[in-house]
This record gives C-alpha cells, structure tokens and sequence, in this order.
C-alpha cells in the first residue's frame, strides 16, 4: 500500500464539467486521514473508508475545511483552506484525502502525503495547509 501526494485525475476531467465550486459560499470540502496500509494515489476517485484512522475525537469522513476563495497570480490559478485540527485527539496518519462532500459520490480533489506516521496523543493534530500563493497553495494550476 502507498499514499502518492497528487492531484487527481478524475478531479481534473471534473473542472473542465463544471463539478467544483470552491467559493467560499460554494461546496462543502473534507479532509480524512487515512494510515499507512491505505492506498491513494492520483487515480483515487472518491472518498473511501478504507483504511481509514481511527481515534479519540476522530469522526470518520474527517473534518470539515474553510474554503479561501480562488485567486490567481500571473498564469497561476490557486486555492487555499484554513489549517484543519481535531483538538485532544490520540491519532496516527500517514496521509489525507480532500474531497468534495456536497457532491454525490464524494468526488476526490487531492491526495497528501505526509511523508511519515504523524501521530497526536491526547492533544492537537493539526494539518497546517501551505500559504495561499501561486507558488505554494496546496492546490494551484498554471499554463
């Protein structure tokens, strides 16, 4: 099993249908955190339970993220969310999903890979997003 960090490719073909809205008064994105033994890659097309963590204060399906509105900076589009935490929470991950959750099915958006097992003990597990830029928003596409 491996978690590749990426794009994915069904998210991709779903802009061009027009499937995402990520105003901040537009759909309602999540973030899931899966372990080691799950298996997410750019080819992920949805949101899955499998392999899945578990944990104090950990809901299955993730947390809920603020959507900062898109911008653009030269030939860069980007989107950025506010940091995502379970507070007082005993969990080890080793990566996430970002999907859409007001969509039916539960289209994927990206996979993250946090390199390692990252783990909290009764206390914060944050997944602090990248600054909103062109050249570092965590999600961002460019000619």
């Amino acid at each position: 099993m491996a978690i590749s960090q990426s794009l994915c490719t069904s998210f991709l073909v779903e802009l061009f249908r027009g499937v995402h809205d990520f105003r901040t008064t537009g759909d309602s994105f999540k973030l899931a955190l899966y372990s080691s033994s799950a298996s997410l890659s750019s080819a992920t097309t949805a949101y899955t339970s499998s392999n899945e963590v578990t944990g104090t204060n950990y809901t299955a399906g993730g947390a809920t993220l603020t959507n900062v509105n898109p911008t653009s900076s030269g030939t860069t589009a980007y989107i950025d969310f506010a940091d995502a935490s379970w507070a007082a929470s005993t969990i080890t991950a080793r990566g996430a999903l970002i999907y859409n959750d007001t969509e039916a099915g539960d289209p994927a958006v990206c996979v993250l890979d946090f390199g390692s097992d990252k783990s909290s003990s009764a206390s914060a597990f944050t997944v602090v997003f990248p600054a909103a830029a062109a050249d570092s928003a965590i999600i961002r596409i460019g000619v």
